[in-house]
């Protein structure tokens, strides 16, 4: 954590691209050939998960980039280590203007993250776009009071 600390906001980020670029090389595209790469990173240890997409030919199946990551970090350091404790995640696409994160994702990320989550939007070269989660998705499904 103290090395976390002794990074700067750039430096982490320049972190969080290369996870993301690297993970995106393993996402299984063979329907669409569109691959996305994504990487989180943890505030209580500073880690970074990351996850690719992987397509199924029974397209219900298939699980984006952002819930691999998300999922991935939860079944290694538990709901404790995880649930409130995203700091920030960035997403790599190769499409021109990049990807945004489907809705999907966007209302897992609510339920683990909320609406302060920083979300970049990456392609290849760096970072394009950075926005939060609230202003990607301002209405999520949220549990209510009878």
């Amino acid at each position: 954590m103290n090395e976390q600390r002794s990074r700067s906001p750039e430096q982490l980020r320049e972190e969080l691209l290369h996870a993301a670029r690297q993970v995106r090389n393993n996402a299984y595209v063979p329907y669409s050939g569109f691959k996305v790469g994504v990487a989180i990173r943890l505030a209580g240890n500073g880690e970074l998960v990351s996850g690719c997409n992987v397509e199924n030919v029974s397209y219900g199946a298939t699980v984006c980039a952002e819930r691999n990551a998300v999922f991935t970090a939860l079944g290694r350091y538990g709901v404790n280590a995880v649930k409130g404790q995203i700091e920030e995640l960035l997403l790599v696409t190769d499409a021109d203007p990049p990807a945004v994160p489907c809705a999907l994702c966007l209302q897992v990320l609510q339920e683990f993250a909320g609406p302060r989550l920083p979300i970049h939007i990456a392609d290849l070269t760096g970072i394009r776009r950075t926005t939060t989660l609230g202003e990607m998705l301002p209405q999520p499904f949220s549990s209510f009071e009878r």
